[in-house]
């Protein structure tokens, strides 16, 4: 019985491509996001890591202001005139922030230029030690070109976030290391163009709720 020929010569491998690291993440993050919309999951990390402090919000039509330095400074007493989006969540979200800011653009692509001219979605990190002005910037537009991006010091985040009751802490691998995750809420808070906190949106509402929910607040068309 003759050998068996020997197998072909196969080439090797050719070496992954690679291209830049956070538009890679933020594309896993949209299909584990939409794997999670389908599915209706959203998810909750292990309690290990920091104790999150309890955080009340201040009542519907209360005025709320708060100033961030980085990247540049920015400020909701700003934005007056505007209707203004915003949302807390980081840069490294695997999921949540994704899907959120997905659906927030979706619903501003369903304003007119008119509409949208008066619109400031605002996305604050909650991890400022990791979120870099460079790549807050680019995570944010990312999503829509109006997006304005905002952080600060520890301190100037967590003054930020107590008027809308925003309760965010880290989650640590338990693989140690260091690594981690942040827990945080996942609502948008609508605020009028007289700076009130008017609405609150949950996660991943639907594109129409959302340009409902602006146009709730806009000036009447007469005073475009």
């Amino acid at each position: 019985m003759s050998s068996p020929a020997p197998p072909p010569d196969v080439p090797p491998p050719a070496p992954p491509r690679r291209g830049n690291p956070l538009v890679r993440h933020l594309v896993l993050g949209l299909l584990l996001a939409g794997v999670f919309a389908v599915v209706g999951v959203v998810l909750v990390p292990s309690p290990k890591g920091d104790a999150p402090k309890a955080s009340v919000a201040v009542p519907l039509g209360t005025v709320v202001d708060f100033t961030l330095d980085k990247p540049a400074p920015l400020s909701l007493a700003s934005l007056r005139g505007q209707v203004v989006l915003l949302y807390f969540g980081y840069t490294s979200c695997p999921d949540v922030c994704p899907t959120s800011l997905t659906a927030l653009a979706a619903g501003l692509a369903q304003l007119s230029e008119a509409e949208l001219a008066q619109v400031t979605p605002v996305f604050v990190s909650v991890d400022p030690e990791r979120d870099v002005p460079s790549r807050l910037a680019e995570y944010a537009t990312f999503f829509h070109p109006r997006f304005r991006a905002a952080t600060g010091t520890p301190a100037q985040v967590a003054a930020a976030a107590k008027p809308f009751g925003v309760v965010y802490h880290k989650v640590y691998a338990a693989r140690g290391g260091g690594d981690y995750s942040v827990d945080h809420s996942a609502l948008t808070y609508v605020i009028d163009p007289a700076g009130r906190l008017v609405e609150k949106l949950p996660h991943g509402a639907p594109a129409a709720d959302v340009a409902a929910a602006v146009r709730r607040h806009l000036p009447p068309p007469a005073a475009l």
